[in-house]
């Protein structure tokens, strides 16, 4: 695959005045509206959706009321950090054209509808997964498998039970390596010394043997100012544009870590500063973003390890993510992806955005993934997985 010329583009995701970047912003102004005043709104449009029959209005009222109370109430419960205003008029909207339905369709779908919310704003944000993945490559010069730990997109807001979920799995795994693609803070708290502090609560109980490497994320949410104060007394390693060489039991390996600006054509060029000469062992990158993909390939990086796109954080079944965040659009938006001899993987991440934007999730559970690296004939060579 050809690396995109993204030069004449206006604008990047991740970026000021990006597309997600304007609906955080109207998300914000949807927040400060009064709380007295947003009721009179949803019934507003409980109205214009209803038109003259009252028991329809009556019941689409109840559900839209008692979904804005229920995005309240999360936080209370720490459930979630997110708003309640922009939430409770999409879910409105949504809701609307189901009033339509005739009985006896209309309350139970409703009620699905509910069951929904409760599901992608509280339960599924928390429900942290842990993926498998292996990796085969000649370029691995030991019979012993590197293990590999990898995740992204901490967008940490508060300490719950999501962030220590991620330290249990860390420790529980015991992995060689704990590699870690930026966006530690949410756009809510960039400036906030507290949250600062929980980050560096979070990262001081990671451990590995082969040390715990981490790359800067979107400028805007991993500020170069800060990321000295979230690293201060824990055992991350911050790479800035650097490339380390390891070694695991007899295999030298290179770890390349890559500021991202969110711009290819700014990136590749110092990409290929770092990139090995001759590619004759292991080579991972670690950089936020998918979208370096295609030049990594033609450089000779084996693995490429991102996020940045949370997966979509709402997947549809056949549709899969509503925004991918991706210069190369769909293409890259999760997974696994084989670009000629190099494998891209992009994390679902663990937080979200932060600001406006909604704290929901929806068949895209947080993720962690665990890598096993190995060499074809390798005592532990069982295949290569997803």
């Amino acid at each position: 695959m050809e690396p995109g010329d993204f030069r004449d583009r206006r604008t990047f995701p991740g970026l000021e005045g990006g597309t997600f970047e304007i609906l955080v912003r109207l998300g914000e102004r949807l927040e400060r509206i009064p709380r007295a005043l947003l009721a009179p709104i949803l019934l507003a449009v409980v109205y214009l959706a209803a038109g003259t029959l009252p028991a329809r209005a009556i019941l689409l009222g109840a559900f839209c009321l008692s979904d804005w109370l229920l995005l309240l109430a999360l936080p209370r419960f720490r459930l979630s950090d997110g708003p309640a205003n922009g939430p409770a008029l999409l879910l409105a909207i949504l809701r609307a054209p189901f009033a339509w339905l005739p009985n006896p369709w209309s309350i139970p779908v409703q009620m699905a509808g509910t069951l929904l919310l409760i599901y992608g704003f509280a339960i599924e944000p928390n429900w942290v997964e842990l993926t498998h993945q292996r990796l085969l490559t000649p370029r691995w010069g030991s019979r012993r498998i590197l293990r590999l730990l990898h995740f992204g997109d901490l967008h940490l807001e508060s300490v719950s039970h999501r962030e220590r979920r991620l330290v249990a799995i860390a420790r529980a795994a015991a992995p060689d390596l704990i590699l870690i693609s930026g966006d530690f803070l949410s756009y809510s708290n960039v400036r906030d010394r507290r949250a600062w502090e929980l980050v560096r609560g979070v990262l001081e109980q990671l451990s590995a043997p082969l040390g715990v490497f981490a790359v800067s994320g979107t400028p805007l949410v991993d500020s170069e100012d800060v990321l000295p104060e979230l690293f201060r007394g824990t055992p991350v390693q911050w790479l800035r544009d650097e490339r380390v060489t390891l070694r695991h039991d007899s295999a030298e390996f290179d770890v390349i870590g890559l500021s991202c600006t969110h711009k290819p054509f700014l990136d590749s060029p110092r990409l290929a500063r770092l990139a090995p000469q001759p590619a004759d062992r292991l080579t991972i990158l670690l950089y936020h973003t998918p979208d370096l993909a295609p030049d990594a390939a033609l450089l000779g990086v084996d693995l490429q390890l991102s996020g940045h796109t949370h997966g979509g954080q709402v997947r549809l079944p056949w549709v899969g993510a509503l925004y991918p965040s991706s210069l190369y659009g769909k293409r890259f938006e999760v997974g696994r992806h084989q670009l000629g001899q190099m494998t891209l993987s992009v994390t679902r991440g663990l937080g979200m955005e932060g600001k406006g934007a909604p704290r929901v999730r929806f068949l895209c559970r947080p993720e962690i993934t665990l890598w096993d690296i190995s060499r074809p004939g390798s005592p532990d060579d069982a295949g290569e997985g997803g």
